[in-house]
């Protein structure tokens, strides 16, 4: 018989799930029509919940990050190291990430936010104080907020509501003269339309960035996000895909852009080049003009802390694993739940791979469903299903950026932006299965279902 295990361990099989309650599968196929659910009551209304699988089991499916054995004994090795020489990891770090992504430059960071503003620092080196950088509202505030520091300008795009990524359309209606850059960003790990968005800068003239924070090992045509742009970078905080609890880091296509971000985070990068020093297969090259700057850098540090380097690439190697399996299980929910009247997910095209970063988004059109997001949340809720309300920062809504004080040169800010109002009303949060479940999908399936079948006695607004 087949077991499956979790990652502490955890063993269960079929006729364990059966005999907790994995009984209802047997009696209800895949694909149960409304009209058989329509017998069955809701849980909210006094019936028996869809999803009886142990909560203990179910938690350890949810749990994220997936630290186990293998993360404990390389922190234990590093830790056991000589410590004089544990900054080596970082470097270990960027040579695969250098390796696995297909970029030519890469420097690890503290945080992704760390990571952002090394990126707007390399471009000051051709854009003055002034120049505007077209970004997506719907964004986490440390991708548009660094731009302050060397007194550049976010102009605030809106994003599609079919994907919750930035919108070319919308950046045509209000790109300006001043406009020198423009930053993508992979929302829940689906790929921006790099391809629109690359032949948009060129038309414009404009540099094009990435925001993969939350997409790691995505791709488009074959090409991993971080590789459409000059310039990237990738967040490696406990929530994401690729988790060191914190940390970062920049991608760049270019030695001068690589550089001059390096010197300005990582002071050590400049010292002279000595053989056996934990830098030095990561100091910048002879001929660098930034290697006078030994001793000083341009000013900050944001190195990595090398534990995180360690988990992190204790992750990696189990990356395409890991994300294969959620997205089967992605999959395998949303086939058959985005049949039902109103409710879908984010459109991804063919030619792109997509990765899950926090949660399963699917849209929830009320008109079409005929009922409300918020009733739908709850009766779900009640049947068991891990779901809330996803709604995301709209950055323009913040104060920060209306207050001029704040800024060399202040933002245009906008009133509203309807593709992030209409993303933020739809949008719903299911919880992904980091482990492979079919009996729990199944009854993920069957509440939606069930749910669905009584929508009509649901609160419609």
């Amino acid at each position: 018989m087949k077991t499956n295990r979790n990652h502490e361990g955890i063993g269960f099989t079929r006729r364990d799930f059966i005999k907790t309650g994995g009984a209802v599968v047997g009696s209800m196929a895949a694909g149960a029509s409304l009209a058989q659910t329509k017998t069955e009551a809701l849980a909210i209304a006094g019936g028996s919940p869809a999803v009886t699988f142990p909560k203990e089991q179910r938690a350890a499916i949810y749990k994220w990050p997936p630290y186990g054995a293998d993360e404990k004994a390389a922190l234990t090795a590093a830790i056991e190291s000589d410590s004089t020489g544990i900054y080596k990891y970082n470097g270990d770090l960027e040579d695969k990430w250098k390796q696995y992504n297909g970029v030519p430059f890469c420097k690890s960071h503290m945080n992704g936010t760390s990571a952002l503003t090394t990126m707007y620092f390399a471009l000051t080196r051709e854009l003055p104080p002034g120049t505007e950088i077209m970004v997506p509202s719907y964004t986490f505030f440390g991708a548009i907020l660094p731009m302050r520091f060397f007194g550049f300008v976010p102009v605030f795009v809106d994003i599609d509501p079919k994907t919750a990524t930035l919108s070319v359309e919308h950046a045509s209606k209000v790109i300006t003269p001043k406009c020198r850059a423009i930053m993508a960003m992979h929302s829940w790990g689906l790929p921006c339309e790099m391809d629109k968005i690359n032949d948009f800068a060129k038309e414009h003239g404009l540099i094009v960035l990435e925001d993969c924070a939350h997409a790691h090992g995505a791709s488009m045509q074959g090409k991993k996000v971080g590789n459409w742009s000059r310039l990237g970078i990738y967040s490696f905080q406990a929530t994401k895909v690729l988790p060191g609890i914190e940390g970062g880091m920049g991608v760049y296509q270019q030695r001068e852009d690589f550089e001059r971000a390096a010197a300005f985070g990582h002071y050590e990068v400049c010292g002279k080049y000595i053989a056996g020093s934990p830098y030095a297969a990561n100091a910048l090259a002879p001929d660098s003009p930034y290697r006078k700057y030994q001793g000083t850098g341009l000013g900050m540090k944001l190195r990595m802390h090398p534990l995180a380097a360690v988990l992190i690439m204790a992750q990696l190697e189990k990356l395409e694993k890991q994300n294969a399996t959620i997205n089967g299980q992605v999959r395998k929910l949303n086939d058959r739940v985005c049949q039902l009247p109103g409710l879908s997910e984010p459109v991804c095209r063919k030619d792109q791979e997509r990765v899950y970063y926090n949660s399963n988004i699917l849209f929830l059109d009320q008109a079409k469903a005929g009922v409300s997001r918020a009733a739908v949340i709850k009766a779900l809720a009640a049947e068991g299903v891990s779901v809330g309300a996803g709604n995301y920062p709209e950055n323009h809504k913040y104060a920060v950026y209306s207050e001029p004080e704040w800024w060399h040169h202040a933002p245009t800010v906008p009133k509203t932006l309807a593709g992030c109002e209409e993303v933020n009303s739809k949008a719903m949060n299911v919880a992904l299965f980091r482990r492979d479940c079919p009996e729990l999908v199944e009854q993920y399936a069957r509440a939606f279902e069930k749910v669905w079948a009584h929508r009509d006695a649901l609160p419609k607004s």
